[in-house]
């Protein structure tokens, strides 16, 4: 039996700053987990310094966010030679997921304004890094769709080319993916965040 090397690790850091996909294979395997990191904090002013101290690291800039998605990718194909050729005998790939989301320690002693406006950044932190999460699994699902469908080969070694010519396609893919839902979150940060206030805001002033 053969098996793939690992895939690489991706971490992928939302580049939040507080101012059709296929369908499930049963043999995809994703795990998903939350994990939080705890800010303090009175003020609006005490919630952007505790989330630009405390944040998540990323190497690729140097700098901490909001929130944060670590995706890890691997899995197992395994090759079977049949009338002088080499196929897939089986191919699973693994997807884990875990998202970095801030907590604020002083949200239930906090004025209706302050919470307000704790509560819609919170929310839309988790709703980014979800995405993270989900786009992630939709190239996991294509990945594994993918290799599934490899034709035989001449011998093993050539169909492990392919193999590993195919996982670097769709991890390539994936990660402009993630790129490109950064940079139009990154555009509309803004209008979004007055809108989901407002939002909120007459939500709380109704009866």
């Amino acid at each position: 039996m053969k098996r793939i090397p690992r895939l690489r690790t991706v971490l992928m850091i939302a580049c939040l700053v507080l101012a059709v996909s296929p369908a499930a294979r049963a043999e995809t395997v994703v795990r998903k987990t939350i994990t939080y990191f705890d800010i303090g904090g009175r003020s609006a002013a005490d919630l952007d310094a505790e989330l630009s101290r405390k944040g998540p690291l990323t190497q690729s800039t140097g700098g901490r966010h909001p929130g944060a998605t670590q995706i890890r990718f691997g899995g197992d194909v395994t090759y079977a030679h049949s009338a002088g050729r080499c196929a897939i005998d089986d191919a699973t790939v693994t997807l884990k997921t875990k998202l970095i989301l801030p907590r604020w320690k002083n949200r239930r002693r906090a004025n209706a304004d302050l919470g307000l406006i704790w509560d819609a950044l919170s929310a839309d932190i988790k709703r980014h890094e979800e995405r993270h999460a989900e786009i992630a699994k939709q190239h996991a699902y294509e990945l594994e769709r993918r290799l599934k469908r490899l034709r035989p080969e001449v011998d093993c070694d050539r169909l492990q080319d392919r193999v590993s010519l195919v996982t670097e396609e769709v991890t390539q893919a994936h990660d402009r993916a993630q790129m490109t839902f950064d940079r139009i979150e990154s555009k509309n940060f803004e209008d979004r965040m007055i809108r989901i206030l407002r939002y909120r805001a007459q939500t709380r002033q109704k009866p």
